[in-house]
């Protein structure tokens, strides 16, 4: 390509960035200006006149008392907490079950029985639940923080629960793998200690979902459902869309020039990589809140607000640690490289084989949110586009995935939200057994909520999507936007390298364990926590006066003219952080796509153009259709049986009453079925449907191919008969098509033809 061609690139590309920074910063003008406006609207000090000053200075004085108290409180809980050694912050009591630190390879991990409270009953035969908790920065227990969360959900449901815990300190040497291979003995203990319940769930919040997702495809074996919370599986994905900025920290790894100020940190720590760095980025997200509305909220309800906030600032202020081997592999493969899906991260500590999601044979479902600017849907979804290829390729492989979305709850929300957990994560565990008998393929999982005699009850429904349907739904520019990616792994690797050779070397010999340990406890995160406590002589009379202050309260409503006066002056400060942000990330994002778009486009567009394949247009030039539709007269009685249930079964959205009617009819006239474990059905079904759906007259003239012995398919059709007669079956109808299909397999299967209904196998 000439000069002049690639120049005509950049050119173009700048045309395309440039109007939608405009439209970010005209948005980002906009909405200052409303809350500018809104803040302002009414409020009148003068109004209220002389006499109510002395009485709102009373007010305020107190609740500045008791807000300052709140911090010192929050300070001497950080100082209790870490020196207790910062255990789980778990609302529920636990014992330990293994730990990581015993194992031949010995990491800072291990594992947990949840003891239920007392009244409530846990079947130990019924399917136990593993939750495994980011190690993003802070410390474990988010997922069981209070009792509306995932672990209490579990427990109510009468399942055993198991969590996944870790310690501060990092064992030596252990690495990502190391922990996988722990968490897979953990998953073997829990089988064992429940030899005769369902393969266990496994839960993966956040870090901890594409932890899960490596454990599963390492050990297929031993895992049943997976249940991904706010993971950010495909790191390079999220919205480019114009209006209002989104998903800053998907620039982070460009703007900061790539993975080598992970490894300085690290090596500033003595080998160790401090996570209050990780929970800083997350607080500069968001300024306005880290810095006024947070605290602001503690302060104007002083009275009630405190037990709340301290309750979350003990797991906010947790800080634990990584050895730099953890976070050079995270931010090598992960945040930057892009990996996992590929199939390009090695799955041992020899590297020996790699880690293959498809391997994965237990159901997946993928819970993200549209207000979660931390794991957009993007990231969380965009995954199974590039490890299958095709909805073709998830229905051959066997495999089901269902996709939950919220539409407003942030990162932290999807966590701890009590409203998610009542709805989103109760409903999960209820349907769980019903995902396991559903075809394969790619499901969205709806939840309409009923009111009913005063009572909440909800109503599930599985749509069934093509993957290419959902892949153009998140991603409007084609996932054009994720290209300049590539040149940000590339100069990353250089970066890496150029630090490895030239600075390195001189930053290891001048840290050592009292500079990391210095560097640590003057961090600004933990500094405003331990200087704000007991430790701070200044503050010796903070407690006697709150104390004095609560007994002698003279609180002012809060729609008083001078509460409302002042909450007006915070949200104009807020509001002028808001905007701050809102420019700084369009800003970046701007940057971002002109400095590695060029990039890209100038030296890694013709080579990746060049060397990638052309996707057929019509899936039956796929070659796994074209494998799956030459075996279309192979198989045997589960084939048949799979082939029969695709023609004939009901389309449309699939109830949970449905599913639940067939899993129990299934039970019923188990002797009719071949004897095969969930997961080989589901791949069965899924290789019998793409037969079906693509060839379905040659499908049901081969039919007696797979059943070559007349008492095959003498059964075959006794079980037709039988569910024809099934209330179950009655109850719902069949429609005309269904009918035909079933007269026509019935002619093919030379059995006589029916005049009455018959059955449909869900």
């Amino acid at each position: 390509m000439d000069i002049g061609e690639k120049l005509s690139r950049s050119v173009e590309l700048s045309e395309r960035i440039t109007p939608v920074l405009q439209s970010r910063l005209q948005t980002a003008t906009e909405r200052f200006q409303e809350r500018v406006q809104k803040a302002t609207q009414g409020v009148q000090p003068a109004a209220a006149g002389w006499s109510a000053w002395p009485q709102y200075a009373l007010d305020c004085a107190q609740r500045a008392v008791i807000f300052w108290d709140t911090l010192r409180q929050r300070g001497n809980n950080y100082l209790e907490h870490v020196q207790q050694g910062q255990p789980p912050v778990l609302h529920f009591k636990y014992e330990m079950v293994l730990d990581g630190r015993t194992l031949e390879r010995p990491v800072n991990y291990a594992l947990v029985r949840i003891i239920p409270p007392e009244g409530m009953n846990v079947d130990p035969l019924r399917r136990p639940y593993i939750i495994i908790d980011p190690r993003g920065g802070h410390g474990p227990g988010i997922g069981g923080f209070k009792d509306d969360s995932q672990v209490g959900v579990a427990l109510r449901a009468g399942h055993p629960v198991y969590f996944v815990i870790f310690f501060r300190d990092p064992e030596a040497g252990q690495t990502l793998l190391d922990v996988c291979a722990a968490e897979r003995e953990f998953v073997h203990k829990v089988r064992a200690l429940h030899p005769e319940s369902s393969k266990p769930a496994i839960v993966g919040n956040c870090q901890g979902g594409w932890a899960a997702m490596m454990l599963a495809a390492a050990d297929p074996d031993e895992t049943g459902p997976l249940v991904i919370v706010g993971a950010p599986m495909s790191y390079w994905g999220g919205a480019w869309r114009e209006g209002e900025g989104d998903n800053p920290m998907r620039y982070a790894g460009g703007i900061l020039g790539g993975t080598w100020l992970a490894s300085l940190s690290a090596d500033l720590g003595n080998g160790k990589f401090d996570g209050a760095h990780l929970v800083q980025n997350f607080e500069y997200l968001n300024p306005a809140n880290t810095f006024i509305d947070k605290y602001y909220k503690v302060f104007a309800n002083a009275d009630s607000e405190p037990p709340r906030f301290l309750e979350f600032e003990r797991w906010w202020g947790g800080y634990f640690l990584l050895n730099r081997e953890e976070i050079e592999w995270i931010t090598r493969n992960l945040f930057v490289g892009n990996k996992l899906w590929s199939g390009e991260v090695r799955a041992g500590p020899q590297g020996s084989g790699v880690f293959d999601l498809r391997e994965i044979r237990s159901p997946i479902i993928m819970f993200a949110s549209l207000g979660d600017n931390i794991t957009p849907p993007q990231q969380a979804f965009n995954w199974v586009a590039d490890v299958y290829g095709s909805t073709e390729e998830i229905k051959a492989c066997g495999q089901v995935i269902v996709g939950l979305l919220q539409e407003e709850v942030g990162h932290l929300g999807i966590f701890v939200s009590g409203k998610v957990a009542q709805k989103e994560y109760t409903q999960i565990v209820s349907v769980m057994k019903s995902i396991e008998m559903l075809p394969p393929g790619l499901y969205g999982m709806e939840i309409h909520e009923r009111e009913a005699d005063g009572k909440t009850d909800y109503e599930v429904k599985f749509h069934e999507y093509r993957l290419e349907e959902v892949v153009a739904r998140l991603n409007r520019h084609q996932r054009v936007d994720e290209k300049p990616f590539k040149a940000v792994a590339a100069v990353s690797e250089f970066n890496q390298r150029a630090y490895e050779i030239f600075a390195q070397p001189l930053v290891e010999a001048v840290s050592d364990e009292f500079s990391a340990g210095m560097m640590r406890r003057f961090h600004p995160l933990r500094a405003q926590r331990w200087a704000l406590s007991d430790l701070n002589p200044w503050l010796w009379w903070l407690p006697g006066a709150a104390q004095v202050v609560k007994a002698n309260r003279q609180a002012l409503p809060a729609d008083h003219v001078l509460r409302r006066a002042e909450a007006s002056l915070v949200d104009l400060a807020s509001a002028t952080l808001e905007y701050h942000r809102a420019l700084r990330d369009a800003l970046a994002e701007a940057m971002f796509f002109h400095i590695y778009g060029n990039l890209f486009s100038l030296y890694i567009a013709d080579r990746q153009s060049a060397a990638q394949p052309a996707v057929p247009a019509d899936p039956r030039e796929l070659p796994i259709v074209k494998e799956t539709l030459a075996s279309i007269d192979k198989g045997g009685k589960a084939e048949a049986f799979a082939r029969i249930a695709y023609l004939v079964r009901r389309r449309g959205d699939v109830p949970l009453s449905r599913l639940e009617a067939g899993q129990q009819m299934i039970e019923d006239y188990e002797e009719f079925l071949p004897p095969l474990e969930l997961d080989q059905w589901r791949r069965v079904l899924g290789e019998q449907e793409i037969i079906a759906a693509y060839q379905p007259d040659q499908a049901i003239a081969t039919l007696p191919a797979l059943l070559p012995r007349r008492k095959d398919r003498e059964a075959l059709l006794t079980l037709l008969d039988r569910l024809a007669s099934d209330p179950r079956v009655r109850r719902e109808g069949l429609t005309s098509e269904q009918r035909t299909m079933l007269e026509r397999v019935r002619s093919a299967l030379g059995g006589p033809a029916r005049a009455g209904e018959a059955a449909a196998v869900h």
